[in-house]
Parts: structure tokens; sequence; C-alpha cells
């Protein structure tokens, strides 16, 4: 499925499972056990969500008349409009500090949030040392987000995907509902709890990657790039729009709010694009196609020539453009790494530069995706991170005529 974190780390990547993380019984109404439930709920329960208000599902998403970047687009704005809410809170000075009668309760949630860093540290080794570059809250807030994508998509990618049905994402759903109104079931949940009531996240790219799991279950094929745009956006793209408001946008960036989040969205988008097209050959041998039926006509090719795997001129021809397009994707994104806070840019810009070289191996390979994995190396992982350690020093303004050029 998915390329999650923080615009940028995909579940994926990692051939590890995260089963511990998710309990055995995670899709029934269970929560923390007696013994750090009250705490948990004590904890959080004076915290307001920013998002208790939201509806199930935006009109703009659930509106299918429309273009799928139209849609995606509405709930772009709504996210950008609670951070500037936000904003205005803070200059009024507006934010009531968060109060607690017990040192327990803050123990408790401190030990939440070192569990998720241990979990990012374990799946996501060149994210997490980016993280240590954040301030301490950010940096937890972060965590707490990436451990909340990995669960959802070990649901439906995991070794126990083939007993996920739809009634168990229901209830998955309504644990993260009840999360977001500060009730959680368990210490992942209470440090994401804890998290959106401190930053204006809004829920619903949070219950869109749900329903990107969704889609996993009941769909393997997408007949036009639109019908699969949108399912980027609910599997990857969601995840900018998730941890924006977390890293924060320059204080000295003159970009609209709007604008920085148009490119975590295309970053998001950009890495599932290249997911596909570095995974075919394997989707291939689970009966899947994440691939536009009707440019796969257009070029003279067929489902059966993917599961023959077989590189052909017409499939070079056709992986050329594929990879144009993601390409152009990332270059979108750029923009907006560099209006993002300075202690919050370097990995982003790490895992952008990183997986936008999975491409790059791709055509190393002679666009054999069929029986060749892509990877970047190495040599050249460690070539990449003083680049974009240097790209994060560098003010929005000069580093936009960088990546101009």
């Amino acid at each position: 499925m998915s390329a999650v974190l923080l615009w940028v780390v995909c579940p994926k990547e990692n051939a590890h499972s995260l089963l511990s993380l998710v309990p055995r019984n995670c899709c029934t109404q269970r929560r923390c056990s007696s013994s750090s439930s009250s705490s948990c709920n004590k904890l959080l329960s004076s915290k307001l969500s920013f998002s208790s208000g939201v509806a199930a599902y935006s009109s703009a998403v659930a509106n299918p008349s429309r273009s799928s970047e139209e849609r995606v687009y509405e709930v772009v704005l709504k996210q950008a409009a609670l951070v500037r809410e936000k904003r205005g809170e803070s200059a009024l000075g507006l934010k009531k500090p968060i109060e607690t009668d017990c040192t327990s309760d803050w123990n408790l949630l401190n030990d939440a949030y070192e569990r998720c860093g241990e979990v990012c540290a374990e799946y996501a080794k060149t994210f997490y040392l980016g993280t240590l570059l954040m301030t301490p809250e950010r940096r937890r807030a972060v965590w707490a987000i990436y451990v909340w994508c990995r669960r959802t998509d070990e649901l439906v990618d995991g070794p126990n995907a083939t007993h996920i049905t739809p009634k168990a994402l229901e209830r998955w759903e309504t644990r993260l509902n009840d999360l977001f109104e500060g009730r959680p079931y368990d210490m992942y949940d209470a440090a994401l709890s804890d998290t959106v009531s401190k930053y204006p996240v809004d829920i619903q790219p949070f219950k869109d990657m749900v329903e990107g799991m969704r889609l996993d279950l009941r769909k393997s094929r997408y007949e036009t790039f639109d019908e699969l745009y949108l399912y980027c956006y609910y599997v990857a793209g969601t995840v900018g729009l998730m941890s924006v408001p977390v890293m924060g946008i320059a204080p000295e960036s003159k970009a609209s709010t709007e604008s920085v989040y148009n490119a975590a969205l295309a970053l998001g988008i950009a890495n599932q694009l290249t997911n596909i097209l570095r995974d075919v050959g394997e989707d291939a041998s689970r009966g899947r196609v994440y691939l536009p039926q009707d440019e796969l006509a257009q070029a003279g090719l067929s489902d059966e020539d993917i599961f023959r795997g077989k590189v052909t001129d017409k499939w070079r021809s056709f992986m050329k453009g594929q990879i144009k397009r993601a390409r152009m994707f990332f270059d979108e994104a750029e923009k907006g790494v560099a209006e993002l806070s300075s202690a919050s840019r370097w990995p982003v810009w790490a895992s952008l530069l990183l997986y936008r070289q999975i491409l790059d191996a791709i055509e190393a390979n002679d666009y054999n995706n069929f029986t060749k994995r892509a990877y970047v190396g190495k040599a050249k992982k460690l070539i990449s991170l003083p680049i974009a350690y240097g790209r994060a020093l560098m003010e929005p303004s000069k580093l936009a005529k960088l990546v101009m050029r």
C-alpha cells in the first residue's frame, strides 16, 4: 500500500512487521488496561481536539462529480484554515495551558512517546535521525503520527492482512474518533491523542487514510490516473496534511499556507507513485495492477503484459512517461520543503532526495521492475544526507532560487 511518513517514509519499504504494535484484538472495543486507562483518559479529557466538530467525511471528498484533484484540494484548504486559526489564537494569547494534577499521568504519556520513538528508530532509521534535530515536542508528535500510520498500513499490508475485513476497518476508525476525542485505547493512541490536542491537525486526513485501506480490500485496478491520484492521496498524500501542522512553517516564509500543504500533498503523491513503479512485479504477483488502465492501453499494453513480466520497447516507453510524471510531483514538493521550519527540513529533504533516486534506479535497471527491485545503495544514501542537511540550513528565499534552477 502506502508511502508514509511525514511527507515521507514508506511502511512498505521495510520487510519487518509492526504486528506487535497492533493488538490482536486491535479492532475490538477494548481500551487501555485497567491500570492505565483511567490515567490516559484523565490526562486527555481536558484537552480539546481541533477536529471534534468535523463531519465524518468532507463534502469535497464525498462528491464524485468533481475531479480527484479538486476534491482533495478542499481538504487542503480546510487544513490550512485550521493552521491559520491556530496562529491567530497564539497571537492573541488564547491558548490555555494544559492542567494535570498527577505526575504519574505525565510519566505514562512520556513512556508512550518514547515507545513511539523506538518504533520510528527501528523501522525508519534515516528519518528518525532527522527528527532528532526537531524540538522535543515536535519530534515526539511526529513519532506518534508515524506509529499510527504504520499500524494502519499493517492492517492491510501486514501478515494478518488476509483476515482484515471492512468491519474491522470500521472499528479501527471508531478508535480513531475516540482518540481524537481524548479517549485512547492504548499507549500509542494516547501519544497521538495528546499530539492532536496540541496541534491544529484535522481528523479528515486520518479518516481518508483508513479509506485508502478500504480501497486495498476491494480494488485492484485503476481505470484512469484520476482514480489512481485519489488512491495515492488516501494512502500517502494524507501524511503530509497530518504532519505539516507539527513540523511548522518557517516564520520568514512568504509562501501561502495552502501552497505549503499542496507541496506536502505532492510529495506524498510522488512517493506513492514511486512505490507503484518500483513494485510492479511484486504487486502483479498478488494480482494487483496499480497503473492506469487507459494509459496502458494507449501504450499498446495490458495486464497480461505485466503478468508476463517481459521488458519490451513498449514497456520502456510507457515507464519513461510514468517516471516523468512522478518527477514532476517531486519538483512541486521541493518548493514546499523550503518553507518548513528550519528544524523540520532535514528529515523531509533526506527522504525526498533518497526516494527520488529510486526512479533513477528503475532506469538503471533498464525499466525491469518485474524481477529487479530498484533501491538506493548505502553509498548514495551517505552522499545524500549531507546534501539534504545543507539544503535544510538554507533560508526559504535562497533555497527557492536553487530549486527553480
